[in-house]
Protein backbone atom coordinates (compact mmCIF):
# COMPACT_ATOMS: atom_id res chain seq x y z
CA UNK A 1 0.00 0.00 0.00
CA UNK A 2 2.70 2.37 0.63
CA UNK A 3 4.22 1.57 -2.40
CA UNK A 4 1.21 2.84 -4.16
CA UNK A 5 1.26 5.94 -2.62
CA UNK A 6 4.84 6.29 -3.40
CA UNK A 7 4.56 5.68 -7.13
CA UNK A 8 1.55 8.29 -7.02
CA UNK A 9 4.02 11.17 -5.76
CA UNK A 10 5.67 12.38 -8.93
CA UNK A 11 8.13 15.35 -7.70
CA UNK A 12 8.13 18.25 -9.38
CA UNK A 13 11.87 18.99 -10.74
CA UNK A 14 11.33 15.88 -12.96
CA UNK A 15 9.19 18.41 -14.73
CA UNK A 16 11.27 21.84 -14.48
CA UNK A 17 8.67 25.03 -14.41
CA UNK A 18 7.87 25.49 -17.82
CA UNK A 19 7.22 21.55 -18.17
CA UNK A 20 4.93 22.20 -14.89
CA UNK A 21 3.25 25.26 -15.93
CA UNK A 22 2.47 23.29 -19.33
CA UNK A 23 1.26 20.13 -17.49
CA UNK A 24 -0.98 22.31 -15.61
CA UNK A 25 -2.77 24.01 -17.44
CA UNK A 26 -2.77 22.14 -21.11
CA UNK A 27 -6.65 21.64 -20.59
CA UNK A 28 -7.58 25.28 -19.67
CA UNK A 29 -9.49 26.37 -23.09
CA UNK A 30 -9.84 30.44 -24.15
CA UNK A 31 -13.63 31.21 -24.16
CA UNK A 32 -14.12 35.11 -23.86
CA UNK A 33 -13.88 36.85 -26.87
CA UNK A 34 -11.60 39.23 -25.53
CA UNK A 35 -8.77 36.97 -24.71
CA UNK A 36 -6.39 36.78 -27.96
CA UNK A 37 -3.49 35.30 -26.73
CA UNK A 38 -3.41 32.89 -23.20
CA UNK A 39 -0.43 30.67 -21.73
CA UNK A 40 2.44 30.14 -24.15
CA UNK A 41 3.88 33.38 -25.35
CA UNK A 42 5.74 36.32 -23.25
CA UNK A 43 2.58 38.08 -22.54
CA UNK A 44 -0.92 37.21 -22.41
CA UNK A 45 -2.75 39.59 -25.42
CA UNK A 46 -6.91 41.14 -24.39
CA UNK A 47 -8.64 43.39 -26.02
CA UNK A 48 -11.34 44.48 -24.29
CA UNK A 49 -12.37 47.57 -27.26
CA UNK A 50 -14.30 50.58 -25.87
CA UNK A 51 -14.88 48.87 -22.44
CA UNK A 52 -12.86 50.06 -19.20
CA UNK A 53 -10.87 47.29 -17.13
CA UNK A 54 -10.81 46.56 -13.61
CA UNK A 55 -7.68 44.41 -11.94
CA UNK A 56 -7.77 42.59 -8.66
CA UNK A 57 -5.21 40.89 -7.00
CA UNK A 58 -4.61 39.05 -3.57
CA UNK A 59 -2.00 37.20 -1.92
CA UNK A 60 -3.13 33.66 0.08
CA UNK A 61 -0.31 32.14 2.27
CA UNK A 62 -0.59 29.16 4.21
CA UNK A 63 -0.11 29.30 7.86
CA UNK A 64 -2.10 33.06 7.63
CA UNK A 65 -5.09 32.31 5.14
CA UNK A 66 -5.03 28.95 4.79
CA UNK A 67 -4.73 25.50 6.81
CA UNK A 68 -4.31 22.46 5.19
CA UNK A 69 -4.93 19.93 7.86
CA UNK A 70 -8.86 20.58 6.79
CA UNK A 71 -8.84 22.77 3.39
CA UNK A 72 -8.37 20.58 0.35
CA UNK A 73 -6.57 21.44 -2.50
CA UNK A 74 -9.27 21.49 -5.17
CA UNK A 75 -11.28 23.50 -2.65
CA UNK A 76 -8.40 25.79 -2.22
CA UNK A 77 -7.65 25.83 -5.51
CA UNK A 78 -11.77 27.12 -6.30
CA UNK A 79 -11.48 29.88 -3.43
CA UNK A 80 -8.44 31.65 -4.66
CA UNK A 81 -10.28 31.97 -7.65
CA UNK A 82 -13.00 33.59 -5.73
CA UNK A 83 -12.02 35.54 -3.20
CA UNK A 84 -10.38 37.31 -6.29
CA UNK A 85 -13.86 37.02 -8.55
CA UNK A 86 -15.54 38.71 -6.17
CA UNK A 87 -13.61 42.35 -5.89
CA UNK A 88 -14.42 42.47 -9.70
CA UNK A 89 -18.31 41.92 -8.88
CA UNK A 90 -17.83 44.67 -6.40
CA UNK A 91 -16.64 46.95 -9.00
CA UNK A 92 -20.18 46.16 -10.76
CA UNK A 93 -18.23 44.55 -13.66
CA UNK A 94 -17.94 41.10 -15.46
CA UNK A 95 -15.32 38.73 -14.69
CA UNK A 96 -12.92 38.02 -17.82
CA UNK A 97 -9.58 36.25 -17.57
CA UNK A 98 -7.48 35.05 -14.06
CA UNK A 99 -3.50 34.47 -13.21
CA UNK A 100 -2.45 32.01 -10.99
CA UNK A 101 1.38 31.92 -9.17
CA UNK A 102 2.40 29.70 -6.95
CA UNK A 103 4.84 28.62 -4.93
CA UNK A 104 5.60 25.47 -3.41
CA UNK A 105 7.74 23.68 -1.11
CA UNK A 106 9.25 20.27 -1.85
CA UNK A 107 6.34 18.36 -0.04
CA UNK A 108 4.00 19.08 -2.59
CA UNK A 109 4.04 16.61 -5.59
CA UNK A 110 2.58 17.40 -9.48
CA UNK A 111 -0.22 15.37 -7.85
CA UNK A 112 -0.96 18.18 -5.34
CA UNK A 113 -0.99 20.78 -7.91
CA UNK A 114 -3.25 18.87 -10.29
CA UNK A 115 -5.53 19.01 -7.44
CA UNK A 116 -5.26 22.71 -6.81
CA UNK A 117 -5.45 22.92 -10.71
CA UNK A 118 -8.95 21.24 -11.08
CA UNK A 119 -10.30 23.51 -8.24
CA UNK A 120 -9.35 26.52 -10.75
CA UNK A 121 -10.58 24.56 -13.45
CA UNK A 122 -13.93 24.28 -12.25
CA UNK A 123 -13.94 27.72 -11.03
CA UNK A 124 -13.25 29.33 -14.69
CA UNK A 125 -15.73 27.00 -16.39
CA UNK A 126 -18.63 28.32 -14.00
CA UNK A 127 -18.04 31.50 -13.82
CA UNK A 128 -16.50 31.50 -17.74
CA UNK A 129 -13.12 33.03 -16.84
CA UNK A 130 -10.01 32.19 -19.11
CA UNK A 131 -6.97 31.16 -17.17
CA UNK A 132 -4.09 33.65 -19.41
CA UNK A 133 -0.95 33.09 -17.40
CA UNK A 134 0.44 32.88 -14.08
CA UNK A 135 3.87 31.04 -12.55
CA UNK A 136 5.21 28.65 -10.87
CA UNK A 137 8.83 28.65 -8.46
CA UNK A 138 9.67 26.47 -5.29
CA UNK A 139 9.00 28.23 -1.73
CA UNK A 140 10.90 27.64 1.67
CA UNK A 141 7.70 27.80 3.94
CA UNK A 142 5.04 26.19 2.18
CA UNK A 143 2.41 27.72 -0.48
CA UNK A 144 2.08 30.83 -1.60
CA UNK A 145 -1.15 31.65 -3.89
CA UNK A 146 -1.49 34.96 -5.98
CA UNK A 147 -4.01 35.70 -8.19
CA UNK A 148 -4.81 38.70 -10.38
CA UNK A 149 -8.26 38.89 -11.46
CA UNK A 150 -9.03 41.31 -14.62
CA UNK A 151 -12.84 42.39 -15.74
CA UNK A 152 -14.55 44.75 -18.12
CA UNK A 153 -17.49 47.00 -17.40
CA UNK A 154 -19.02 49.93 -19.71
CA UNK A 155 -17.64 53.48 -17.54
CA UNK A 156 -21.43 54.00 -16.28
CA UNK A 157 -21.85 50.86 -15.17
CA UNK A 158 -18.81 50.66 -12.54
CA UNK A 159 -19.85 51.15 -8.83
CA UNK A 160 -17.10 52.58 -6.60
CA UNK A 161 -16.92 52.80 -2.74
CA UNK A 162 -17.50 56.51 -3.08
CA UNK A 163 -20.76 57.10 -4.29
CA UNK A 164 -22.92 56.72 -1.23
CA UNK A 165 -25.40 59.59 -0.12
CA UNK A 166 -27.04 60.50 2.88
CA UNK A 167 -30.46 58.68 3.02
CA UNK A 168 -29.33 55.76 0.67
CA UNK A 169 -30.65 52.65 2.12
CA UNK A 170 -27.71 49.78 2.97
CA UNK A 171 -28.50 46.44 1.64
CA UNK A 172 -26.80 42.92 1.88
CA UNK A 173 -26.71 39.64 -0.34
CA UNK A 174 -26.99 36.47 0.68
CA UNK A 175 -26.58 35.52 4.80
CA UNK A 176 -23.57 36.28 6.96
CA UNK A 177 -21.22 35.30 9.54
CA UNK A 178 -21.34 31.32 8.43
CA UNK A 179 -17.72 31.34 6.69
CA UNK A 180 -15.89 32.23 10.19
CA UNK A 181 -18.62 29.95 12.32
CA UNK A 182 -17.18 27.13 9.60
CA UNK A 183 -13.59 28.08 10.65
CA UNK A 184 -14.47 27.26 13.96
CA UNK A 185 -15.75 24.43 13.81
CA UNK A 186 -12.80 22.96 11.36
CA UNK A 187 -10.54 24.02 13.98
CA UNK A 188 -12.22 22.29 16.59
CA UNK A 189 -12.29 19.01 14.95
CA UNK A 190 -8.80 19.80 13.85
CA UNK A 191 -7.65 19.84 17.43
CA UNK A 192 -9.93 17.14 18.52
CA UNK A 193 -8.04 14.85 15.47
CA UNK A 194 -4.45 16.14 16.74
CA UNK A 195 -5.13 14.38 19.94
CA UNK A 196 -7.06 11.20 18.46
CA UNK A 197 -6.18 10.70 14.69
CA UNK A 198 -8.75 8.02 14.71
CA UNK A 199 -11.64 10.39 15.90
CA UNK A 200 -13.27 11.08 12.18
CA UNK A 201 -15.52 14.21 12.75
CA UNK A 202 -18.99 14.39 11.96
CA UNK A 203 -19.88 17.52 10.34
CA UNK A 204 -23.24 17.14 8.74
CA UNK A 205 -25.01 19.04 10.98
CA UNK A 206 -22.64 22.06 10.27
CA UNK A 207 -22.28 21.69 6.36
CA UNK A 208 -23.41 25.07 5.70
CA UNK A 209 -21.45 27.04 7.48
CA UNK A 210 -18.44 24.49 6.69
CA UNK A 211 -19.10 25.05 3.01
CA UNK A 212 -19.00 28.88 3.59
CA UNK A 213 -15.63 28.22 4.32
CA UNK A 214 -14.13 25.86 2.52
CA UNK A 215 -16.05 26.53 -1.00
CA UNK A 216 -17.15 30.29 -0.88
CA UNK A 217 -19.13 31.48 -3.73
CA UNK A 218 -18.83 35.40 -5.39
CA UNK A 219 -21.64 36.92 -6.17
CA UNK A 220 -21.87 37.27 -9.71
CA UNK A 221 -25.68 36.52 -9.58
CA UNK A 222 -25.90 39.51 -7.54
CA UNK A 223 -24.24 41.80 -10.49
CA UNK A 224 -26.92 40.02 -13.17
CA UNK A 225 -29.69 40.30 -10.97
CA UNK A 226 -29.35 44.07 -9.99
CA UNK A 227 -29.03 44.71 -13.88
CA UNK A 228 -32.23 42.68 -14.53
CA UNK A 229 -33.89 45.06 -11.88
CA UNK A 230 -32.25 48.13 -13.27
CA UNK A 231 -31.07 48.88 -10.15
CA UNK A 232 -27.21 50.49 -10.21
CA UNK A 233 -26.18 50.74 -6.91
CA UNK A 234 -24.30 53.81 -5.38
CA UNK A 235 -21.92 52.11 -3.66
CA UNK A 236 -20.53 48.79 -3.27
CA UNK A 237 -18.13 46.35 -1.34
CA UNK A 238 -17.22 42.72 -0.97
CA UNK A 239 -17.54 41.31 2.45
CA UNK A 240 -14.08 40.09 2.93
CA UNK A 241 -13.17 41.34 6.46
CA UNK A 242 -16.37 41.31 8.36
CA UNK A 243 -19.48 43.49 8.11
CA UNK A 244 -18.58 46.77 10.33
CA UNK A 245 -15.30 46.79 8.49
CA UNK A 246 -16.60 47.06 5.04
CA UNK A 247 -19.77 49.65 6.54
CA UNK A 248 -17.14 51.79 7.76
CA UNK A 249 -15.07 51.41 4.33
CA UNK A 250 -18.11 52.72 2.37
CA UNK A 251 -18.73 55.54 5.33
CA UNK A 252 -15.11 57.01 4.86
CA UNK A 253 -14.46 56.30 1.21
CA UNK A 254 -18.30 58.42 0.76
CA UNK A 255 -18.32 60.81 3.79
CA UNK A 256 -21.12 59.67 5.50
CA UNK A 257 -22.68 58.13 8.36
CA UNK A 258 -24.98 54.76 8.35
CA UNK A 259 -27.41 53.17 10.81
CA UNK A 260 -27.26 49.36 10.48
CA UNK A 261 -30.03 47.80 12.40
CA UNK A 262 -29.19 44.69 14.33
CA UNK A 263 -32.54 43.07 14.08
CA UNK A 264 -32.22 43.51 10.11
CA UNK A 265 -28.90 41.48 10.07
CA UNK A 266 -29.47 38.29 7.78
CA UNK A 267 -28.04 34.82 9.91
CA UNK A 268 -29.06 31.80 8.75
CA UNK A 269 -30.52 29.18 11.29
CA UNK A 270 -27.27 27.31 11.06
CA UNK A 271 -25.07 30.41 12.24
CA UNK A 272 -27.44 31.53 14.97
CA UNK A 273 -27.63 27.64 16.60
CA UNK A 274 -23.72 27.30 16.17
CA UNK A 275 -23.17 30.95 17.38
CA UNK A 276 -24.77 29.38 20.68
CA UNK A 277 -22.96 26.37 20.78
CA UNK A 278 -19.96 28.30 20.81
CA UNK A 279 -20.85 30.56 23.22
CA UNK A 280 -20.79 33.20 20.60
CA UNK A 281 -22.88 36.42 19.60
CA UNK A 282 -24.17 35.90 16.22
CA UNK A 283 -24.11 39.50 15.52
CA UNK A 284 -21.16 40.45 16.89
CA UNK A 285 -19.77 37.09 14.37
CA UNK A 286 -21.81 38.92 11.24
CA UNK A 287 -19.95 42.14 12.06
CA UNK A 288 -16.57 40.82 12.95
CA UNK A 289 -16.02 37.52 11.25
CA UNK A 290 -15.50 38.00 7.32
CA UNK A 291 -14.70 35.85 4.35
CA UNK A 292 -18.49 35.44 3.52
CA UNK A 293 -17.43 37.30 -0.03
CA UNK A 294 -21.41 38.55 -0.06
CA UNK A 295 -21.99 42.06 -1.83
CA UNK A 296 -22.77 45.26 0.69
CA UNK A 297 -24.26 48.49 -1.22
CA UNK A 298 -26.22 51.29 -1.25
CA UNK A 299 -28.86 51.82 -3.04
CA UNK A 300 -31.27 55.03 -3.74
CA UNK A 301 -34.45 55.15 -1.82
CA UNK A 302 -36.58 55.45 -4.98
CA UNK A 303 -35.00 52.09 -6.08
CA UNK A 304 -36.60 50.03 -2.97
CA UNK A 305 -39.73 49.07 -4.77
CA UNK A 306 -37.81 47.26 -7.07
CA UNK A 307 -35.79 44.72 -4.50
CA UNK A 308 -38.29 45.03 -1.85
CA UNK A 309 -39.57 41.45 -2.71
CA UNK A 310 -36.52 39.65 -3.48
CA UNK A 311 -35.38 36.97 -1.16
CA UNK A 312 -31.42 37.35 -2.45
CA UNK A 313 -31.09 40.71 -0.57
CA UNK A 314 -31.80 42.47 2.72
CA UNK A 315 -32.32 46.46 3.62
CA UNK A 316 -30.18 46.52 6.84
CA UNK A 317 -29.71 50.16 7.23
CA UNK A 318 -29.27 53.26 5.70
CA UNK A 319 -27.16 55.88 5.62
CA UNK A 320 -26.75 59.06 7.57
CA UNK A 321 -24.70 62.56 7.45
CA UNK A 322 -21.12 62.14 8.21
CA UNK A 323 -21.52 63.87 11.85
CA UNK A 324 -23.78 60.81 12.68
CA UNK A 325 -20.83 58.62 12.16
CA UNK A 326 -21.50 54.62 11.75
CA UNK A 327 -23.72 53.11 14.44
CA UNK A 328 -25.29 49.86 15.16
CA UNK A 329 -29.00 50.53 16.41
CA UNK A 330 -29.69 47.41 18.61
CA UNK A 331 -32.20 45.21 19.29
CA UNK A 332 -33.52 47.37 21.85
CA UNK A 333 -33.09 50.50 20.19
CA UNK A 334 -29.38 51.92 21.88
CA UNK A 335 -27.06 53.16 19.44
CA UNK A 336 -23.71 51.70 19.78
CA UNK A 337 -20.53 52.97 17.32
CA UNK A 338 -19.32 50.72 15.10
CA UNK A 339 -15.94 49.44 15.21
CA UNK A 340 -13.84 47.81 12.74
CA UNK A 341 -13.04 44.29 14.21
CA UNK A 342 -13.00 42.30 11.34
CA UNK A 343 -10.06 40.35 10.46
CA UNK A 344 -6.16 41.63 9.78
CA UNK A 345 -3.84 39.09 8.55
CA UNK A 346 -1.10 41.27 10.51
Amino acid sequence: MLEDKEQSRTPLEQLGEFGLITHLTKDFKLVQESSVKGIGDDAAVLDHKNQKTVVSTDLLIEGVHFNLAYMPLKHLGYKSVMVNLSDIYAMNATATQITVSLAVSNRFPLEALEEFYAGVATACKIYGVDLIGGDTTSSTKGMLISVTAIGVAQEEQLVYRNGAKENDLLVVSGDIGGAYLGLQVLERENEVFKVNPQNQPDLDAYSYIVERQLKPEARKDIVELLAKLEVKPTAMIDISDGLSSEILHLCQNSNVGCDLYEDKIPLDPTVIATSEEFKMDSTMIALSGGEDYELLFTIDQKDFPKIKANPNLTVIGHMTEKSMGAQLVTRSGAKMELKAQGWNSF
